[in-house]
């Protein structure tokens, strides 16, 4: 029977958390130590239940988890409650509601599908611009884990009883199939996308059923003391190489995954060697150990107070001197957080003397993160409504900018969209497209939205191109309601509509290929895209890849065509700067000249292409000397580049008037 403590796996605990904590801080990389944890976990989770099994231990699954989750959610929830502390007195308002979003993501184990659609680049280089909370997917995949594993062996427990079956033959071939299913998975889904599989809790799985069958089959080797102090060391000089020789930022969670994990798996068959030359001795080293028991606080700690650190500081990453202020601030958290809070509230007795009593335990630790979580958003919703009730008469948006504007607006107007929901502002219709505007499985299946109705639309509109196509339906959405037409989308972001070889990244040309194939499928009576593209802080506005060869193309068809200017584009967020210096500030009104030139891009075409139509609406984003970052009380951008949907949508009057006047089309 196994120990029920071995101090080398608490060592390799350590080594694997210091792994973590250095290559996030001092090398913006990732290490393989997250999978390591992730390993360990199902190894220790397997000795458990298989010597209850042993035993003949009743196991009562409800207890387990209530226990477990007790001793979890205490440090959890405290670095929550501290980390929203922090966001409120460092982090930029704009990134409050995300925060707050993926604050509930953590507390509650699923920030690894919430990062997994937010499809977020977990080896972005600027830790700045990340999630304070974003490290907890790893534990969200390990406590969705922790609900799953239990069962199986519980399931497993009562068919070897039942079949008379051996329990751990069982487990082999249960664990084995997940481990060979999972690996298959893994490998696909990270060579197709791996930005979302790393968040995957399907690409994950093989990682915890290696150490589950590494915990089956350990009873049963026989390796020689000189092959395990041999194994011992390999396995460790393999787990702290890989995040130097292996480039993870393309390749994890796939195959290469299984070099940090058979690494830690050498590791945990050398065991305890009896040698003076094992690295058993070195992991068993009391500092080291000890480490191990602050290895999931420190976890905990690093990356927000890393994350805050280099917000606070407009760094994007930390030096050797401020990187090694970070760790020493992580590690001292770490040890009062284990010393005052987790060992505390696990040793407590009072819960575990009834299931109720460990429920109201439970609860009690996850209130220290509720109560801010809950009452700061509705704090920030209050707000919010407050101003919106006064929105036509203090916040007129692009109205402003129309000749004869007169203010009308309270002098303590507040702007919106409120700084806390600026980063979702973002333009969006209906809902998905149903019907004959389906465009079935596919790569176009979650990239198509539609209006609801009307059933005879007097025209059916269709928007394509990248998010900057997208930021004009706020507009586009209260004009075609207003004449009667159906308008949908099929929008990409990051990729321009265009016609094949138009020098468009790799993922662009099969996406806009679906496309070709979607608008011969619903033929809309006009598509409606952006004909430029500015440049960041610059007047170097071009026309958009092969705008001209599709005009020319669709209006052959009979569909017009409405190509929109494209809007300026920054090299800095320009709302966060009105927050920073203030609206009146000339860094967040620059040069009309500075961000796009006098004449647009598009002027040879206009006239030249019968069915095509251009706007240009850069008065209403822009005075005739600048073009400012807040307008008529309103956030224009949402961020260096973009519209934000509430101010955009303040333009669907000039909007409506003017593609009426170029399209020659009727109104209802």
């Amino acid at each position: 029977m196994e120990k029920s403590f071995r101090p080398e796996i608490q060592g390799l605990r350590s080594l694997a958390v210091l792994m973590v904590v250095a290559y996030h801080v001092w090398f913006g990389r990732v290490s393989g130590g997250v999978d390591v944890f992730l390993m360990i976990s199902a190894f220790l989770m397997t000795l458990q239940f298989t010597n209850k099994f042993d035993r003949k231990t009743p196991v009562d699954l409800l207890r387990h988890w209530l226990h477990l989750f007790r001793r979890l959610l205490p440090p959890s929830a405290v670095v929550i409650a501290a980390t929203l502390l922090a966001t409120f007195l460092f982090v930029p308002k704009t990134r409050w509601t995300a925060i707050i979003e993926q604050g509930w993501a953590s507390l509650l184990y699923y920030q690894n599908f919430l990062l997994k659609a937010q499809a977020v680049d977990y080896y972005a280089g600027d830790h700045s611009q990340a999630s304070p909370f974003q490290h907890f997917w790893s534990l969200s995949i390990q406590g969705q884990i922790f609900i799953l594993w239990p069962l199986i062996f519980v399931a497993a427990a009562l068919l070897a009883r039942g079949f008379r079956l051996r329990y751990r033959g069982l487990l082999l071939y249960i664990f084995g199939a997940v481990f060979a299913v999972s690996l298959t998975f893994s490998v696909y889904h990270t060579a197709t996308n791996q930005t979302q599989a790393y968040f995957d809790t399907g690409t994950r799985l093989w990682e915890f059923a290696l150490g589950s069958l590494v915990a089956l089959v350990l009873p049963a080797l026989n390796v020689s003391r000189q092959s395990r102090v041999w194994l011992g060391w390999t396995g460790v000089a393999a787990m702290l190489a890989c995040g130097l020789v292996l480039n993870v930022e393309t390749a994890f969670p796939g195959f290469i995954a299984l070099w940090p994990i058979l690494a830690a798996s050498a590791v945990i068959v050398a065991g305890q060697t009896g040698s003076r030359y094992g690295v058993d001795r070195l992991l068993s080293f009391g500092p080291l150990v000890k480490l191990g028991d602050n290895s999931f606080a420190l976890y905990l700690w690093h990356w927000p107070v890393l994350v805050i650190y280099l917000i606070w500081s407009g760094k994007d990453h930390a030096g050797w001197l401020s990187g090694t202020a970070v760790v020493a601030a992580s590690l001292l958290l770490a040890v009062l957080t284990t010393r005052f809070i987790e060992k505390p509230w696990r040793q407590w007795a009072w819960p575990d003397a009834r299931r109720r009593r460990a429920i109201v335990a439970v609860l009690a630790a996850g209130t220290i993160a509720v109560v801010p979580l809950s009452g700061w958003k509705y704090v920030l919703d209050q707000e919010n409504r407050t101003l919106v009730l006064k929105a036509e008469q203090n916040n007129p948006g692009s109205k402003a900018l129309a000749p004869g504007f007169i203010d009308k607006a309270d002098a303590d107007a507040g702007v919106l969209p409120t700084a806390d929901r600026l980063s979702k502002d973002f333009a969006s219709l209906d809902g998905p497209c149903e019907g004959p505007l389906a465009p079935g499985p596919g790569l176009l299946e979650k990239a198509c939205g539609q209006t609801k109705g009307p059933e005879k639309p007097a025209k059916k509109i269709l928007v394509l191109g990248n998010s900057h196509a997208e930021q004009w339906m706020a507009a586009l959405a209260p004009v075609a309601k207003k004449n009667n037409w159906l308008l949908y989308y099929v929008l990409k972001g990051g990729c321009v509509y265009a016609p094949p070889a138009s020098g468009l990244a790799v993922e662009c040309e099969p996406f806009n290929r679906e496309v070709d194939k979607y608008v011969a499928q619903t033929k809309p009576d006009a598509i409606v895209t952006v004909a430029t593209a500015a440049s960041p802080s610059s007047p170097a506005e071009r026309l958009a890849p092969g705008f001209e060869q599709l005009a020319r193309q669709f209006t052959a068809d009979g569909i017009d065509v409405v190509g929109i200017r494209d809007n300026p584009r920054f090299k800095q967020n320009m709302a966060e700067c009105v927050m920073s210096k203030g609206a009146s500030d000339p860094a967040c009104n620059p040069a009309r000249e500075s961000v796009l030139p006098e004449t647009p891009a598009f002027s040879p075409l206009i006239g030249k292409i019968a069915g095509l139509s251009l706007l240009d609406m850069t008065d209403r984003l822009c005075t005739e000397t600048s073009c400012p970052a807040q307008v008529g009380n309103m956030f224009v951008y949402l961020d260096d580049n973009h519209l934000s949907a509430t101010y955009a949508k303040t333009m669907a009057d000039v909007l409506e008037s003017r593609l009426l006047a170029a399209t020659g089309w009727h109104g209802r």
